[in-house]
């Protein structure tokens, strides 16, 4: 008997722990998307703030770190995902150019509104790549909020743009070394 009841606390126990455990598990992921990626020097690239896994998401914000010899930040619009709950007020954030930030891009529902589930795009980000090479683009201050107004456990993952020479450039370093390699040859064989 006592054996049965052992088993059952067990059994319980571990369906409380199994229950916990997927409620860790259960939370939102913000990533980030550039198009094109790589982009060509001279070009403009958007990059997508998306959201996935999201449970009664009602307000977020964060602020985007960038390499400011790669990209300039040219402006920054509202996404879908959180007009599908309702309407919303948007901040775009502040950019500033010369740190290669854009600071407290935020969103929220305006009304007594249950939050949004799913997944979908919450802001939009517009550059003009200045320069070769890669920029990391990290988030900070990163916060979801439901309709309660609590925090929801999210995990924020950042992401890069490559900046590439246009195809032009290629071809003009290319018959360079070329006409390079010709003259070393002539100047060899006399």
């Amino acid at each position: 008997m006592n054996m049965v009841k052992l088993s059952k606390k067990t059994l319980l126990a571990a369906a409380l722990g199994l229950a916990a455990w997927g409620s860790a598990l259960a939370q939102a992921t913000v990533s980030l998307s550039a198009t094109p990626n790589p982009v060509n020097v001279g070009s403009t690239v958007q990059v997508s703030v998306n959201i996935s896994g999201a449970l009664d998401l009602y307000a977020y914000q964060f602020s985007l770190l960038f390499n400011p010899a790669v990209l300039q930040a040219t402006g920054s619009s509202d996404g879908s995902f959180l007009s599908g709950g309702g309407t919303v007020f948007f901040v775009p954030g502040a950019i500033d150019n010369t740190a290669g930030s854009i600071n407290f891009t935020a969103a929220s529902l305006l009304g007594l509104l249950p939050g949004v589930d799913g997944s979908g795009t919450l802001a939009t980000l517009n550059f003009n790549v200045t320069g070769f090479g890669t920029s990391a683009l990290n988030f900070a201050d990163g916060v979801l909020v439901n309709s309660e107004l609590g925090d929801l456990p999210a995990q924020f993952v950042d992401g890069a743009v490559q900046a590439v020479p246009e195809p032009g450039t290629w071809l003009m370093l290319g018959l360079g070394l070329a006409a390079v390699a010709g003259a070393a040859r002539r100047r060899s064989a006399a």
